[in-house]
């Protein structure tokens, strides 16, 4: 299975998203390899969340596209299965390459997804991943016991809502690096697992509380990471990303 390094394009408009992504059309020619695949460095995978897709809407889809990106679009739904399942058909249109739920909204609700999403993308020969959120990285134990009143271990919560997302025929799952291993043990290591909360060495925490370099997700076993502030508040964005590149593949 291929690694990738996702931007998350956590921009206000197309505008500012098109500006940044401009950057890495200098080096068009440049290449990264690892393993099995070769990463075009000119147009790498990009994550696209609710502040500009709610700003922008579908178009900013079309756009990255035409240019050559791989999206993933990172809206966590959450909701009864039937109003889920009807949305995601919407979205299968779009022709994202990635897309997500929560998988605390259960496995009917999952199961429902993944039947609207493979309804909407029914003209595609390339089929959209869908994904679901175990437990968001910016939550702790103390927040899983005293605001949201689960009483379990972090890493139990994880693996059960891991393994309903299997259950419901889901592609892999959203988790931090640190419980990738114990995913791809009891799910697979075909099940996806896509990382957020990485930080390069000496980047400041923010709001994350279960954070890895890009070195430690290799090791961890993590399939995909996603980097955001690190390479796109970055006068040197297109370096960071080479180095976040090399240092996970």
């Amino acid at each position: 299975m291929g690694k990738d390094v996702i931007i998350a394009c956590d921009f206000a408009s197309t505008d500012e998203t098109v500006r940044f992504l401009d950057k890495f059309n200098k080096i068009r020619e440049g290449i990264v390899a690892c393993d099995d695949i070769s990463v075009r460095a000119s147009r790498p995978y990009v994550k696209i969340g609710m502040e500009l897709f709610y700003a922008e809407g579908p178009q900013i889809i079309k756009i990255l596209k035409e240019r050559g990106h791989n999206v993933f679009l990172d809206l966590k739904l959450h909701d009864i299965p039937n109003t889920v399942g009807k949305a995601m058909q919407v979205i299968g249109g779009y022709g994202v390459d990635m897309v997500n739920v929560h998988a605390a909204g259960s496995i009917e609700m999952m199961k429902a997804a993944k039947h609207g999403l493979m309804l909407g993308a029914i003209r595609y020969a390339e089929k959209p991943k869908l994904i679901a959120v175990t437990q968001l990285t910016s939550i702790d134990e103390e927040a899983l016991r005293k605001e949201l009143l689960i009483d379990m271990p972090m890493d139990k919560v994880v693996a059960q809502y891991a393994l309903n997302a299997k259950a419901a025929g889901l592609d892999g799952v959203v988790c931090s690096a640190h419980e990738a291993a114990t995913i791809h043990q009891l799910c697979g290591e075909d099940f996806l697992t896509v990382t957020p909360g990485i930080r390069l060495e000496g980047d400041a925490v923010g709001d994350q509380k279960r954070i890895m370099t890009p070195v430690e997700a290799k090791k961890a076993g993590s399939d995909y990471i996603v980097v955001g502030r690190s390479i796109t508040a970055s006068d040197k964005a297109v370096d960071v990303y080479r180095k976040a590149c090399e240092d996970f593949k």
